[in-house]
């Protein structure tokens, strides 16, 4: 009787490698689509095989045609449809931050409660700030992004670069300030940017009370990662907008935790 052949699960430090190497590239896509909205674009694309599949196995070949000529081209259909994350990959290479990143990932493990503390005491400034501009009635819209690009901010922004406090916060909101009018972007734990002309949402399901701030609030997180705060003029209530989606009158206790899991 012939034994079992087991060659085929020898590894060697090369394949050891490989595998490292495939994991740690898998493990940085995923950073880059998290809460994003590749996310549900891979869940088609995936869908969109499956289907093909099973078109393909059934013998329908009208329809295996038609998926056919749609995949084939996927890749150019890729590059289209994931250019921001494909930018923010290339960037992230760039600016070396695979080796600055793993302070986080390694924290991830090991200090996550420390990483936690840290991300209080960062996002305290910005809870007392809404705190005060709830109670005045401040109208203020705040975006967090993971990565600040400068090309799809500057144009239509003033340049702050700023640490994060509750009082510059409060000034770019005055009513009186030149800066009042447009969004705050926040990213790397500073200011980055003010006045900010964001994209508005073509969406024309929301409430009719939603003005412009918080429609431009809802249209920056359906184009980008980012979230919004904003904080209504009108009522002083405050909501949440991430991937499309709005949360609404939340309160300081919520928003300190979305903004923990998010900034």
């Amino acid at each position: 009787m012939k034994g079992f052949d087991f060659d085929f699960l020898k590894v060697s430090p090369t394949d050891i490698v490989d595998i490292i190497l495939v994991a740690l590239l898998i493990y940085y896509v995923y950073t880059l689509i998290r809460n994003t909205l590749a996310v549900n674009l891979l869940v088609g694309m995936f869908i969109i095989t499956v289907f093909y599949w099973i078109v393909k196995a059934l013998h329908m070949e009208l329809l295996t045609a038609i998926i056919e000529k749609f995949m084939s081209v996927g890749i150019i259909a890729l590059i289209v449809i994931f250019h921001p994350e494909i930018r923010r990959f290339l960037l992230l290479i760039g600016k070396n931050a695979f080796l600055q990143k793993n302070k986080a990932w390694w924290g991830y493990l090991f200090g996550r409660k420390e990483i936690e503390r840290n991300n209080l005491t960062r996002i305290k400034p910005i809870i007392d700030a809404c705190k005060s501009m709830k109670k005045t009635r401040t109208g203020a819209l705040m975006v967090f992004v993971k990565f600040y690009d400068e090309q799809f901010f500057a144009n239509s922004c003033e340049l702050v670069d700023a640490k994060i406090s509750k009082r510059l916060l409060e000034s770019i909101f005055q009513k009186n300030s030149p800066l009042h009018d447009g969004a705050v972007v926040i990213s790397e734990n500073k200011i980055k940017s003010a006045s900010c002309i964001l994209p508005l949402t073509d969406n024309d399901q929301l409430p009719s009370q939603f003005g412009l701030r918080h429609r431009a609030g809802i249209g920056v997180s359906e184009t980008t990662d980012a979230v919004a705060v904003i904080i209504s003029e009108e009522t002083g209530e405050i909501s949440y907008a991430k991937q499309g989606r709005v949360r609404m009158n939340v309160s300081f206790g919520e928003l300190e935790k979305l903004l923990n899991k998010d900034f």
